[in-house]
């Protein structure tokens, strides 16, 4: 085993700028409870390139130099500045989750259970050729699946399946997914076609850019039922869009109320690909909610035993329900 570790780190700097650079460190020592993982393969995810770039004008991206080795450096416009304030000045490892083999462990028995193992693993930082990680991060991977098909384990797969619990525990029947054409929403898809779960994306497709949207959303929300949402764009109007369509498909026929149907209907903003602001033009009753939905807040909720069984229906359906898809691959430098 090597002696160093090449690590991938950004750095934002207070002159407005973003550094990304791979640096050399010592290898770790596991303690008891961990393992080193040599790290084969790493997603990048939405959350990853948020942290790496740090909100940066890509246009501003060039090359430059950081003691001596090279880097890749950004500019960073005000707004993403003020939000990058917690982490001036520090350099930052990337990369949520990823998978390769567990090459050292420490003495516990759950740390020497994965020695020689594939795992996936979670805990940040996994853009790198070793990371330490505590066994408890580790998900050990099926036989004769390689870390490829398991290094997007946690983000997608447990998202999906944390959106079907939401769905089910705040007592909805049905839900409407955006960017469903991603690796999440494939995913759920496929969850949802499993689980006998009504979903707008496995029998009903709309395209938001077409002149018929709205009426072919309405139309696909009275069918299904569906009065949760989970939104990954963030920004603009579509949560309103999806709430006034959910108002009329629930009070079609119904006698004429100004304060809007007694159906609950609900939009979780979950993603940011539109970091604009979020347009509610409230033409949809009084019946209605929009909030936030992370990952992490929600497997809090359901505890360490909820956790444990997803985590190992995502190990048993690594290479079906939660395959993804990957549309190139690049070294770690």
């Amino acid at each position: 085993m090597s002696d160093t570790v090449q690590t991938i780190r950004s750095l934002v700097s207070q002159d407005g700028t973003v550094q990304v650079y791979v640096s050399s460190d010592d290898m770790p020592t596991p303690g008891p409870d961990e393992v080193i993982v040599a790290v084969e393969a790493s997603p990048i995810n939405p959350s990853d390139l948020g942290l790496l770039l740090g909100g940066a004008d890509r246009d501003s991206l060039r090359s430059g130099t950081i003691d001596g080795a090279p880097t890749l450096v950004g500019d960073l416009p005000a707004a993403a500045l003020r939000a990058s304030a917690a982490r001036l000045d520090q350099a930052m490892i990337v990369g949520n989750e990823g998978a390769g083999t567990v090459v050292a462990a420490g003495s516990s028995d759950a740390a020497q259970a994965l020695m020689g193992k594939t795992v996936a693993g979670i805990g940040g930082g996994m853009y790198a050729t070793h990371r330490r990680l505590s066994a408890a991060a580790c998900l050990e991977l099926p036989a004769g699946v390689t870390a490829e098909q398991g290094a997007s384990w946690f983000v997608n797969p447990l998202t999906a399946l944390g959106m079907v619990e939401t769905m089910q525990m705040e007592g909805h029947t049905a839900l409407v997914h955006t960017a469903a054409a991603s690796n999440l929403g494939q995913m759920l898809q496929r969850l949802c076609s499993t689980d006998g779960v009504k979903t707008q994306g496995a029998a009903w497709v709309c395209n938001s850019s077409a002149d018929t949207f709205r009426d072919d959303l309405t139309k696909a929300l009275a069918e299904t039922g569906a009065t949760i949402a989970f939104d990954a764009i963030g920004g603009g109007d579509l949560a309103d869009t999806i709430l006034s369509c959910m108002e009329a498909a629930a009070s079609a026929g119904d006698e004429f109320s100004r304060y809007g149907s007694d159906t609950y209907k609900q939009v979780y903003i979950y993603g940011g690909l539109d970091r604009g602001a979020t347009t509610l033009r409230r033409g949809y009753g009084m019946t209605w909610g929009v909030g936030g939905w992370l990952l992490t807040p929600f497997l809090g909720k359901i505890g360490g035993e909820g956790m444990e069984l997803l985590r190992q229906r995502v190990a048993a359906e690594i290479t079906t329900t939660f395959a993804s898809h990957y549309t190139s691959r690049i070294s770690l430098s």
